[in-house]
């Protein structure tokens, strides 16, 4: 942490941000604060990556995401239902926070259209849950993979660990030509540090 006072992490010099007031600053530290919830590990020092983040068991995973989000400044890109960003209240706040809408009934060039936005930036952090529900699931969707390879960046993987109330950051991984050797590597990792709240990853 950057501080004793604060539950999240430093971000570092290459990471993308959004100028964020104050008050939205102390918003995102309170909610975390009051859930009793801190950050662990460390984000890497890279302009450009996707981040996935598991398990994804409850929409409380969403809230604690934000509020990190909230609370660093950090301009991380997800994708959201395309129904919920048009919501009258929440609709505004999800894409001022980063959230990109997707059709899911529509999803055909999503891979490419986010390696693109990637490619094509200085700056770009490209944030999902590999399981792509929040149900359990055997095999995770092969997305993130396919978008991290067109893009030549790496996947970092994020946690939530219910038990200790603490949303890590891990080193990232590079990847190879191998999906399923890279997603075995992956979720090894996962079945050391994570704890959802309804399942694990």
């Amino acid at each position: 942490m950057s501080d004793a006072a604060s539950p999240v992490l430093p971000l570092p010099p290459s990471a993308p941000r959004i100028h964020r007031n104050a008050l939205v600053r102390w918003i995102g530290r309170t909610v975390l604060r009051l859930g009793g919830w801190r950050m662990e590990g460390a984000f890497p020092d890279l302009p450009k990556l996707v981040l996935i983040g598991a398990p994804h068991s409850s929409n409380w995973d969403g809230v604690w995401g934000f509020a990190v989000l909230m609370a660093t400044g950090l301009d991380l890109k997800v994708l959201g239902k395309d129904t919920l960003l048009k919501a009258p209240v929440v609709g505004p706040i999800l894409k001022r926070l980063g959230v990109i809408p997707v059709d899911r009934k529509a999803a055909q060039g999503v891979v490419e259209q986010a390696a693109q936005m990637i490619r094509g930036a200085d700056r770009f952090w490209y944030g999902l849950a590999p399981e792509g529900t929040r149900k359990v699931v055997e095999k995770w969707k092969p997305g993130f993979w396919r978008i991290a390879k067109a893009a030549a960046v790496p996947v970092v993987p994020a946690y939530f660990h219910y038990g200790r109330r603490t949303i890590g950051i891990g080193a990232p991984f590079e990847l190879t030509d191998h999906y399923e050797n890279d997603v075995a590597r992956i979720r090894e990792w996962y079945r050391g540090v994570s704890n959802g709240k309804n399942h694990d990853a």
